[in-house]
């Protein structure tokens, strides 16, 4: 890193522009669909069933980002001209990215959860002594599989990650541009330097990508091992009455994979990189290197607008409810507009 560096990043429209006007739509479209979401939860839906319990602290995490949304927006619209010490500065820096990366990594961690419960799910209704000798000589794992249905385990590791991303991520950014406050060269908020981060963003980073691998594999193994214990029992038995089950199951795990694939994989292969690349006087460089950055963590953001349609696909409950309410909702309309033309003169 050189410390002497005079280079000032200058957004191309494409950060002034763009980024502010997708932010504005994701928090439109997210904030109304986890609320709607939320509201469904807490009114319609037991919050007792495991997937409900991971699925309502989704919604949460979804709105701690539509939050920041607003933030972010008016950070790229005009962050390069706001000064480092400035309160709207500070809001960036002490309040809307560690909220963003807090709920980020939640996120990840409650969808590959979800499918490792959906998968246990599936795998509590199966003669595991037939035929999944495998799964049933591994102790270990058939305990931890039991513990993921428990809706009392689920409640206590959601409370656990989030204590600890919490824990982990505002220390450590608080930490670090506390850092960059005392260093002289930093006159603008839109820094190279509050892009890149110190040494401890960055260790905390790399920690962070092992961590989401970590449950990307996760996740990945557990839509192989169904798909292979599908295919094993389908050749020993008829399956018929269950089959619907494994295939919602199977999709299920599958739109997880999907999101964690398109929405976060790109920011986790891209960021090692972009720290990789050392930092010079080459300033267009550094300038496309943090707008790759940006919209790379912008389709992070983005899947907290996804989430209420991806809770449609994974809870029959939650779609029922949600149909239900739509077909209410149309129904006292077409009544109302039918008691207007009863008492309207002809």
């Amino acid at each position: 890193l050189m410390r002497n560096s005079t280079c000032h990043l200058q957004p191309s429209s494409a950060s002034t522009v763009a980024l502010p006007v997708i932010y504005s739509l994701l928090f439109t479209t997210g904030s109304f669909g986890n609320i709607l979401t939320g509201w469904i939860f807490s009114k319609h839906i037991a919050t007792k069933r495991t997937q409900n319990i991971y699925l309502m602290n989704l919604v949460i995490a979804n709105l701690l980002v539509c939050i920041t949304m607003p933030i972010l927006s008016a950070y790229f619209a005009d962050g390069y001209q706001w000064e480092y010490e400035s309160t709207l500065c500070k809001i960036v820096i002490y309040f809307g990215t560690p909220i963003l990366h807090t709920s980020m990594y939640v996120s990840i961690t409650i969808l590959c959860w979800t499918a490792v419960s959906q998968y246990a799910t599936v795998m509590k209704y199966n003669d595991h002594t037939k035929y999944s000798p495998s799964v049933n000589e591994n102790f270990f794992y058939k305990c931890l599989l039991k513990k993921f249905r428990q809706p009392k385990f689920a409640k206590y590791l959601c409370t656990s990650i989030w204590i600890i991303v919490l824990g982990v991520i505002v220390p450590v950014i608080i930490y670090d541009y506390a850092v960059q406050a005392n260093e002289e060269q930093i006159d603008r908020c839109y820094h190279w330097k509050t892009e890149y981060g110190e040494l401890t963003a960055k260790i905390t980073f790399l920690i962070a990508t092992a961590w989401f691998f970590l449950f990307f594999i996760e996740v990945l193994f557990s839509y192989y091992s169904l798909v292979n214990h599908l295919r094993r029992i389908q050749k020993n038995t008829c399956i018929r009455k269950k089959h619907l089950i494994y295939s919602t199951v199977k999709r299920n795990i599958f739109v997880i994979q999907l999101i964690l694939t398109v929405c976060f994989l790109p920011y986790h292969i891209f960021k090692p990189i972009f720290y990789a690349v050392p930092v010079s006087e080459d300033c267009k460089r550094m300038n496309y290197l943090v707008e790759i950055k940006n919209f790379l963590i912008c389709l992070a953001a983005a899947k907290s607008s996804s989430d209420p349609v991806v809770n449609v696909l994974l809870d029959k409950t939650y779609k029922k409810s949600l149909y239900n309410l739509f077909r209410k909702s149309s129904s006292q309309h077409q009544k109302h507009t039918a008691d207007i033309e009863k008492t309207t003169p002809v």
